[in-house]
């Protein structure tokens, strides 16, 4: 079963920038390019390190162990030394400006 939580507003969200969210079963991070949020999992496909703390810049976010880069929108790894993408997940932004994400709660 999955179900949507209320994580943050966007006008709280910087933009061109990203921020970490911490649930029980996965950390996850939600990045903002101006009305558009996205979310992915906060994790290397290389070596299970936290992309957390990495480069962002024109979509990409770069891992801060190797330097393996992801693309933010579909979680297609884009350079060596990963080659599997990253999860990602279903993010939205509501009338009120309220953002949600959708987790599995199984």
């Amino acid at each position: 079963m999955s179900q949507w939580i209320e994580i943050s507003t966007l006008a709280a969200l910087a933009d061109s920038a990203y921020e970490r969210f911490e649930f029980e079963d996965i950390d996850v991070l939600v990045f903002r390019e101006g009305s558009r949020v996205y979310a992915i999992e906060d994790l290397c496909t290389h070596d299970g390190a936290e992309l957390c703390g990495g480069l962002y810049m024109d979509g990409e976010i770069e891992c801060p162990r190797h330097g393996a880069r992801f693309c933010i929108k579909t979680g297609q790894a884009l350079s060596a030394p990963a080659y599997e993408q990253v999860s990602t997940l279903p993010i939205r932004v509501n009338d009120q400006g309220t953002v949600e994400i959708k987790l599995d709660t199984d």
